[in-house]
């Protein structure tokens, strides 16, 4: 079974045990519709690859971490809708969650996303417990206070935000997450993995900034041009296009760069930069030539 394959089957089970009999059924219903069907499923991917790279003794933990990862990341953009903050009619191509369930539900699913990724990887680790408290604290410090998604949302908020900060948080945290855990799984020392993370964190961020700016249609999560709307940082108004697709691709250079010499990593140095070449829009490329 492929990366992309154990990942929907692992999110498929969770969301599964959530909405089941007890569930109250419109709340089963925002679940799945909050997860199915996904995008890229770029961290777990990422997790998954790692954890390859270094042998993956455990899979199935593989698969739960990743899962959890991609569960948090689901979380995020349905309360990241909402109209407190991005106040998005659209993610992926479809209504966003509380423009279908309402904001009190869209809240719901967030809140219950985000428990049964913890859930996820305990039922998991229970069966592979040695990594499991290394693992925990690492997924939750990506996703909560200090630098985790929800302290990235949380910078929205202040009257004068430092940017480095604000992107490492918000769109870094969770592929610095996904790396450290792939190694984590695998028995590794994460540290060794932290700037393969931050790397690709970073190169995503821009990608998001050139969908935000100069997009077209559903390419992009949210409406575009929202960034200039909302008053937030962006890459393409600080470097314009051109510069923005440059900065994106020496970035790339230096995530391959950071990748750990261990036995699979000319592979994962191919999966890296495939995900890379998908990034930027055809149609931005010619524009910048």
């Amino acid at each position: 079974m492929d990366a992309a394959a154990r990942i929907e089957a692992e999110l498929h089970a969770a969301i599964d045990r959530a909405g089941g009999a007890d569930c109250p059924p419109r709340l089963a219903e925002a679940l799945a519709y909050a997860v199915f069907p996904g995008g890229a499923r770029v961290r777990p991917q990422l997790l998954i690859a790692v954890a390859g790279a270094c042998g993956d003794p455990s899979p199935e933990l593989t698969d739960a971490a990743g899962a959890a990862l991609e569960l948090l990341h689901c979380a995020s953009l349905v309360h990241d809708d909402l109209p407190a903050f991005d106040d998005a009619a659209k993610r992926r191509g479809k209504p966003s969650v509380h423009a279908v369930f309402g904001e009190p539900l869209a809240i719901l699913t967030g809140d219950a996303l985000i428990v049964l990724a913890f859930e996820t990887v305990a039922r998991a680790g229970a069966r592979t417990p040695a990594p499991l408290p290394a693992l925990v604290s690492l997924i939750a410090g990506s996703v909560g206070a200090p630098g985790g998604i929800a302290a990235g949302q949380a910078w929205e908020s202040e009257p004068k935000v430092r940017v480095s900060s604000y992107h490492r948080a918000k769109t870094g945290a969770l592929f610095v997450g996904a790396t450290m855990a792939g190694a984590i799984v695998a028995g590794q020392d994460p540290r060794r993995w932290r700037r393969l993370g931050e790397k690709i964190g970073e190169a995503y961020q821009v990608a998001d900034d050139l969908l935000d700016a100069a997009g077209l249609g559903d390419d992009a999560g949210k409406g575009l041009g929202r960034d200039a709307q909302l008053g937030r940082p962006n890459c393409v108004s600080e470097l314009g296009v051109p510069g923005a697709i440059e900065r994106l691709k020496g970035l790339v250079g230096q995530a391959v760069d950071a990748i750990p010499d261990v036995p699979g990593s000319e592979a994962l140095r191919e999966i890296v930069c495939a995900q890379a070449h998908r990034l930027v829009p055809k149609n931005l490329v010619v524009a910048a030539e």
